[in-house]
């Protein structure tokens, strides 16, 4: 039986994390003139090491759910936390329009450059299979 995670190692589960953060990102710029909304993102870092069972991350222990390690999670392989805003808003709006137009085109590369290594696994093991 053909098990993707033994020929593609983690980059199905990074591909389907860029895609999940860059809706985010995108629901953050939909949201950019909305009063009293809160810009979120996705801890990419930690959702991978999740889904690797990696241990091996940092923790911080926290004595309220208001601190930084226990801020919104929307599920426990992709952590989703507020974003930190540079500059108050009346509003109590957090979303800085450049840092996410910036967070987008860098999430878009990194997405793009995951797709171009797959692709390259999947000519290989084509290559592998038809022994071409």
């Amino acid at each position: 039986m053909f098990d993707i995670h033994a020929h593609l190692g983690l980059h199905a589960e990074a591909l389907r994390l860029r895609a999940a953060r860059a809706e985010l990102i995108a629901e953050n710029l939909a949201n950019a003139d909305t009063p009293e909304f809160k810009a979120r993102d996705l801890d990419f870092r930690a959702a991978l090491a999740a889904a690797a069972g990696d241990a091996r991350g940092v923790s911080l222990a926290t004595t309220s759910p208001r601190h930084v390690g226990g801020v919104g999670t929307s599920s426990p392989d992709a952590p989703v936390r507020y974003r930190v805003p540079l500059a108050p808003s009346l509003d109590g709006n957090t979303v800085d329009v450049q840092v996410e137009q910036a967070a987008f085109a860098e999430n878009a590369v990194r997405y793009q450059a995951t797709l171009t290594f797959l692709s390259s696994r999947l000519r290989g093991l084509m290559t592998a299979i038809t022994g071409q």
